[in-house]
């Protein structure tokens, strides 16, 4: 900021002009300036590699006690297992879906993808751990040093039982939450793959319907000289004629059947049919003496009304007009 000297008048005041920029400016060119814009004296720079000093600082940071009270290890990766290896694979895989079904994401080599690198990380730190369980479990084992708890033991738990409660309880939830969302990942892809199937039939079927109507105006234009398309159509195909012979079958199968009113009269009066002729004789009633006899033609025929031969028009319109 300007300074001004008020000791004296303004015209012989000394005007004393202090920038700090331009000091920050002789700073930065000469290299002075570290983070924070703090200036740095080069005389006060300590050496970056000071040997004696990390020393010291490892030795403060080393325990000095026996191996049983540090348990540290330094050892190899252990093998990878098969179930490892198969989850690297599908998590890769799933990555790759993911780029595919994804544009707006930038496609990223499995080399430099830094999700693929951490889910690797972390399955290199449990394969160390795993390496280190097994080698430490030995050297405790040479040491006369049991690993396992006896039968008999007993130790209070750190946590309540309601504690455990809750967490059980947000587990179980965790649990019916993951179960939902996954029965709604498959009801999803059910309707996606019903609704696929159904645009497929629908443009097949359109699509037979185009070529029999081509094939129709080409008959009748002369360029066809037979309707085997037709038959085609009629076996199955999606024109319309088969669909409706096989309509019309199932309309048979499925015929309503008469209600219980209808039986009873139809149990009472008949089932309807072919009446006219009924009472005339055949070969089987003649010969059988059936109950389709007529009445003249009864055995012991005489003559009269009993059993004999039967009497004209007219006399028995005569014996109708007595017995009124």
């Amino acid at each position: 900021m300007p300074e001004f000297d008020v000791s004296g008048d303004e015209s012989d005041s000394s005007y004393v002009s202090y920038d700090e920029d331009d000091e920050l400016r002789e700073a930065l060119a000469k290299g002075l300036l570290k983070p924070g814009l703090n200036v740095i004296p080069k005389d006060k720079q300590e050496p970056v590699n000071n040997v004696p000093k990390l020393k010291s600082a490892l030795e403060t940071l080393i325990l000095k006690a026996p191996w049983v009270e540090r348990l540290d290890l330094v050892n190899d990766l252990a093998p990878l297992t098969p179930e490892l290896a198969i989850q690297i694979e599908k998590h890769e895989q799933k990555r790759e879906n993911q780029f595919k079904g994804n544009k707006k994401i930038p496609y990223v080599a499995p080399q430099s993808d830094p999700v693929l690198n951490d889910f690797k990380r972390e399955i290199l730190f449990h394969r160390q751990a795993q390496a280190a369980v097994v080698e430490g479990i030995k050297r405790l084992h040479e040491l006369n040093i049991v690993t396992k708890r006896p039968d008999d033991y007993f130790a209070e738990m750190a946590k309540t039982d309601e504690h455990m409660q809750r967490i059980r309880k947000v587990l179980l939830a965790k649990q019916e939450g993951i179960a939902k969302s996954e029965r709604a990942r498959q009801l999803r892809e059910q309707r996606r793959i019903g609704k696929l199937i159904q645009r497929q039939a629908t443009e097949k079927r359109d699509e037979e319907r185009r070529k029999m109507l081509n094939d129709i105006k080409k008959f009748r234009k002369g360029k066809l000289s037979n309707l085997d398309f037709l038959d085609d159509d009629e076996e199955g195909g999606a024109g319309g004629a088969g669909r409706k012979k096989k309509n019309a079958g199932r309309g048979s199968a499925n015929k309503k059947q008469p209600n219980a009113k209808r039986k009873a009269k139809n149990a009472k009066f008949g089932f309807g049919g072919k009446k006219k002729g009924t009472k005339r004789n055949n070969k089987e009633s003649f010969l059988n003496d059936g109950p389709k006899k007529k009445a003249g033609m009864k055995k012991g025929g005489g003559g009269g009304g009993a059993g004999g031969k039967r009497l004209g028009k007219n006399r028995r319109a005569q014996m109708k007009s007595r017995g009124k």
